[in-house]
């Protein structure tokens, strides 16, 4: 491995880790992006990840994978304000400026992001936090080359206190999308511990398995490799490189319970971010040094390889014995009756 020496100061934000992959065989150039949101200024992030982007780009990616919640923030260290059977008014205005920071899908920020997708000519999956009316949803967006949204996955398992300010995705929003450099999908930080979620999307024929996550432990890099092994796919994890100073100061955005532990340069997400081959080879990172751009060339044989050996939901699979059924269906509180009814009236008239 190889890392691209620091650029000047009117360069490009970061070097870029760099690794070669076997010229003989088709290749697709993979960027990782470990880097911080500007919690609470949206247009600011959209503007630091297309910096971000061109960068990747311009060292010949055609695939960019951003982190977990990338625009609008992961809200690191905070609880809302929350106890069993009590809410503080200081944790619902933090919530207030939460929601203000999020996305609608499809809206502005989303065609903005296509059309950087369009304009780098690059393959775009981007962690987000989606407004859809009041509720919040933590959330995947897919773009094309062309400049084109392709779809959404929304995270089905918010994890511990995530569940008091997310929704819960359903089964209608697990894509894996075939695109010319590979069949593309994602899962979100803790769900990708969920066997029987990776299960749907190996049914899917996932050949890029991209996790963007918040998670930098060590033990991360297990669950990053066991997966390469059992899809035989390659796996893209992102992750957020941030130190407390990527978060307003005290008393505006506290991290509870360890805020008097922390100076403005304290490391409060050390990244992690990796790219591993069906194999289970790791072909980049894991990084923990800071925000960088982190690349591999994904030699797409490696996977035919791989599925020799285990294919999961093929010649291994034992659907006689054990299955899965996955509702794939929107899950709606609400149903209106009348727009059946249109849509059978115009049934009709055709």
């Amino acid at each position: 491995m190889s890392i691209v020496p620091a650029p000047p100061p009117d360069g490009p934000l970061f070097a870029e880790v760099d690794m070669g992959g076997d010229a003989s065989a088709p290749t697709v150039r993979a960027t990782v992006v470990q880097a911080s949101t500007i919690f609470y200024d949206t247009p600011a992030t959209l503007d630091k990840a297309e910096r971000l982007l061109a960068e990747a780009a311009g060292y010949g990616s055609l695939l960019v994978v951003f982190p977990e919640a990338f625009i609008g923030g992961y809200p690191r260290g905070s609880n809302f304000g929350v106890t069993i059977g009590n809410r503080t008014a200081k944790g619902k205005e933090e919530f207030r400026k939460y929601h203000a920071s999020a996305i609608d899908v499809p809206g502005p920020e989303i065609e903005r992001l296509a059309a950087m997708a369009g304009k780098y000519k690059v393959y775009l999956v981007m962690g987000v936090i989606e407004r859809d009316g009041y509720t919040l949803y933590c959330t995947v967006v897919f773009f094309d080359s062309q400049g084109r949204f392709l779809g959404k996955h929304r995270k089905i398992m918010p994890t511990a206190l995530e569940r008091i300010i997310w929704g819960f995705g359903d089964g209608s929003t697990i894509p894996v999308f075939e695109t010319p450099i590979g069949k593309i999908g994602a899962a979100i930080c803790w769900e990708n511990k969920m066997p029987l979620l990776r299960t749907a999307m190996y049914a899917k024929g996932i050949e890029i398995y991209c996790a963007p996550t918040a998670d930098s432990r060590d033990v991360w890099q297990a669950s990053m490799t066991h997966i390469a092994l059992e899809g035989g796919c390659f796996v893209l994890s992102a992750n957020q490189f941030c130190r407390r100073k990527d978060y307003p100061p005290p008393p505006e955005y506290l991290f509870s319970g360890t805020e008097d532990e922390l100076n403005p340069d304290s490391v409060v997400c050390a990244g992690g971010s990796v790219i591993i081959s069906p194999s289970g080879a790791i072909l980049a990172g894991p990084n923990y040094d800071g925000e960088a751009l982190i690349s591999a060339d994904l030699d797409m044989g490696e996977i035919a390889r791989a599925k020799f050996d285990f294919d999961v939901v093929g010649h291994y699979s034992r659907p006689e014995v054990l299955s899965l059924i996955v509702r794939d269906h929107p899950a709606k509180p609400v149903t209106f009756t009348s727009a059946s009814e249109k849509t059978e009236d115009a049934h009709k008239l055709l």
